[in-house]
């Protein structure tokens, strides 16, 4: 019987890369995003995650047909790039409300039906540099860091009824995610150092691993009866920073982080 899942952002990007990959393999997909994403691998639901009412309305929609929900994959969220200083209240919100709080209230929808079927398996889409803080994305950083503790804590949570959950750290991924950032307004102390490091982190991107190499380790990844609390994907060169940070005295690791951020 094929399993069913559930991939959020899945209009572009990532999202709609996993969600085609596994309509393909078999399993029985269901996309959700806020606007309607035409496909023929899986079935796009609109929904707006950081409104709990919509996912209730979606889940029950889902589970008229379905028996059950094995996995989700809590893959949508944004970016945001600015100074620390110039962060604004409401831009740190909408930040924590997307990545943090949706991705909260995805796992909490779905399980009741995991706890039933006494199975379930959620994957949080991180990022490695929710392992440090990144310069002029602090705030980014932050949020996904929020969800890896979220997720630690869950999985003592959930464990009695065979549900597993991980953080799924992501190097740079080729996608557009330049594009549907945050950024704030930057003011003028920063500027120049910004610009520099701001044409790095789109370059990166530029370069990063196909979404399509991401699918293919999720779907190994899914094979597991087991999972640790965290997984690393991506390029040896940004993989290796977090081992570092750990080993590291703190003012070397920062020195090592200016030269790769080009701050020195």
């Amino acid at each position: 019987m094929s399993k069913t899942i559930i991939i959020t952002g899945s209009s572009s990007g990532i999202g709609f890369v996993l969600a085609e990959y596994f309509g393909k393999k078999g399993y029985k997909v269901y996309g959700l995003s806020r606007k309607y994403t035409e496909s023929q691998y899986f079935i796009s639901i609109p929904t707006d995650i950081t409104d709990n009412s919509a996912i209730q309305n979606t889940i029950e929609e889902i589970l008229k047909t379905e028996t059950q929900i094995d996995i989700l994959i809590n893959n949508a969220g944004m970016g945001m790039v600015g100074s620390v200083e110039d962060s604004t209240k409401e831009d740190i919100l909408k930040l924590f409300n997307l990545n943090l709080v949706g991705a909260v209230q995805m796992m909490s929808a779905v399980l009741p039906t995991m706890r039933k079927n006494q199975f379930g398996k959620i994957i949080n889409i991180s990022s490695i540099g929710s392992e440090m803080g990144l310069p002029f994305r602090g705030f980014y950083s932050a949020s996904k860091s929020a969800l890896d503790k979220v997720t630690e804590a869950i999985r003592y949570e959930v464990y009695p009824w065979n549900i597993e959950v991980c953080s799924l750290h992501l190097g740079d991924i080729k996608t557009n995610i330049a594009e549907n950032r945050v950024r704030t307004k930057v003011s003028e102390p920063y500027k120049n150092i910004f610009e520099k490091v701001y044409s790095l982190m789109n370059a990166h991107v530029g370069e990063g691993t196909e979404p399509l190499e991401v699918a293919e380790y999720i779907d190994q990844l899914l094979s597991k009866n087991k999972w640790k609390a965290h997984y690393y994907f991506g390029k040896f060169g940004q993989k290796i920073g977090v081992p570092l940070k750990w080993l590291l005295p703190q003012g070397t690791y920062e020195k090592l982080m200016k030269k790769y951020n080009k701050l020195s």
